[in-house]
């Protein structure tokens, strides 16, 4: 292991990836900080110390949209809305390719994806307007957002002094400007970087609250443990029990049902190939993050909107939606689970067709020992897949109802559990995946050893890296550039300190 993390700096094409890597992780570090403008900053910085001292964590909702925006939503920055307009337009467009023909057709013609990635970019900038909108109409009553609760009692002053049409408009302006220059950074990451630039964009999000997530458990099983001296066993416990997690994460996440596809002599050119056996790999969790995350965006939906209307917030019904819409209540397992299992079957039932995939086979001469080519081989690759997919639902479940149980059961704040599971837990895993074999191709073909003598990592399937490196030059202006970022983000912190 040590080696294969000497042997990535002795190969320059991997360097300058990495180090571009880390300068871009940077840049959107600092864009956390940077506050709207027309947002008073200071009342967010007395309100943030009045939750750290009384360790207020807020419900789970609205600790989950501040996992992915790093924080920037609770802060009011200028990625507020992080990378997830893009994601969402993404799914959307994947979507309508499995049901639209007009898309699927244009998916398989040649230049017919950057079309698809154009409309894509395209849905990006009217959700961001629209998200953009209804931020900025809740920032002006930040008692409505459920992330921000307790802000005009402990802030000490308007989170908008100066509200109406034009702080909205700039808003609107502003939050757009920074989703789209986060899609550019991810674009590029992925480009000229390691990685997928998109998915490590919310991956070093995550890791950001990792820290807090830390003081927190600490705080609470160390410090905290005069009257209970085995408190600290529990946090052992806790570290045990994430170790076993993740391995259970990647495990689910790698494993995978090969079917054996054997294919008949044939003659090509002048000579007869004889038997071949190859495998077609059906993996078990084939919707990966994926159902979590539609389950998370349409609970958190209508309160989202509600809270987002003046008119609503003093409204019973309101209150008792909230209530049954947010965990530890019961009603909110029962939902998510159900539709958990519902956007499992969906999603493979739109990206997967056996049929497809059966008459590919009869095609090209294959078959599955012991069933016919054609309709039976279309049913039992459905019927493998449908069991498959029940198997990799239920672990989904499981892992995403984990962290709200930990929270009622161990009395933890949602920080502290979110990275036991969840979509965050399976998100890091995913990416970090993705860099290893990445970085493990780059290493092997300059035959330097990689991370793992044996077995195989395999990929998501994107092609990666397939631009060129960034320059010298451009490197050295980019790390420079980050360089006095993070200089003047010291030195104003000192001043204000």
């Amino acid at each position: 292991m040590i080696t294969a993390f000497a042997n990535i700096w002795k190969v320059p094409e991997l360097r300058d990836r990495i180090l571009f890597t880390l300068a871009m992780v940077v840049i959107v570090r600092l864009g956390v900080a940077i506050t709207l403008p027309g947002v008073d900053a200071s009342v967010i910085d007395r309100w943030l110390e009045w939750r750290v001292e009384n360790d207020e964590g807020g419900n789970a909702v609205g600790v989950l949209l501040n996992v992915f925006s790093g924080g920037a939503l609770q802060q009011c920055g200028i990625f507020a809305l992080g990378i997830m307009p893009y994601i969402s337009a993404s799914i959307m467009m994947q979507l309508m390719s499995a049901v639209v023909p007009t898309l699927a057709k244009l998916r398989r013609e040649e230049g017919g994806q950057q079309k698809i990635n154009q409309y894509t970019r395209f849905i990006t900038i009217v959700i961001a307007v629209v998200q953009g909108f209804l931020l900025a109409q809740t920032l002006q009553n930040p008692e409505n957002i459920p992330y921000m609760e307790g802000i005009a009692q402990h802030g000490g002053g308007d989170l908008v002094p100066e509200g109406g049409g034009g702080f909205v408009a700039l808003t609107v302006l502003t939050i757009l400007a920074g989703t789209m220059f986060l899609m550019w950074i991810g674009d590029q990451i992925t480009e000229r970087g390691i990685g997928n630039g998109i998915s490590l964009i919310i991956s070093v999000n995550i890791i950001a609250a990792l820290p807090g997530a830390l003081v927190q458990a600490f705080n609470t099983y160390v410090q905290g443990a005069e009257d209970n001296p085995f408190k600290p066993m529990v946090l052992v416990g806790l570290f045990a029990l994430l170790l076993v997690i993740i391995a259970a994460v990647i495990a689910i996440t790698q494993a995978q049902r090969r079917i054996a596809i054997q294919y008949a002599k044939r003659v090509r050119g002048k000579q007869l190939t004889g038997q071949q056996t190859q495998y077609l790999p059906l993996k078990v969790n084939y919707s990966g993050v994926m159902p979590i995350i539609f389950a998370s965006a349409i609970l958190s939906l209508p309160t989202m909107l509600l809270s987002s209307i003046p008119a609503f917030g003093d409204k019973a019904w309101v209150g008792w939606l909230t209530t049954n819409l947010n965990p530890p209540s019961i009603p909110y397992f029962v939902i998510s689970a159900a539709m958990i299992f519902f956007f499992s079957y969906f999603w493979v039932a739109t990206m997967f067709q056996p049929s497809e995939v059966a008459e590919n086979l009869k095609r090209s001469g294959g078959y599955v020992p012991g069933v016919r080519p054609g309709k039976p081989t279309a049913d039992f690759l459905d019927f493998t897949m449908t069991r498959l997919t029940f198997a990799g639902a239920l672990f989904l479940t499981m892992i995403y109802i984990l962290p709200m149980l930990l929270t009622v059961a161990l009395d933890l704040n949602f920080v502290v559990t979110s990275f036991f599971g969840g979509t965050s837990l399976l998100i890091l895993v995913g990416v970090l995946l993705d860099m290893l074999r990445q970085t493990e191709t780059h290493l092997l073909q300059r035959h330097y050893d990689g991370f793992l003598r044996k077995g195989k990592i395999k990929g998501r399937g994107r092609v990666q890296g397939t631009g060129a490196a960034a320059t010298g030059s451009g490197l050295a202006f980019l790390l420079i550039f980050a360089a006095l970022l993070i200089i003047s983000a010291v030195v104003l912190w000192l001043i204000n300190s």
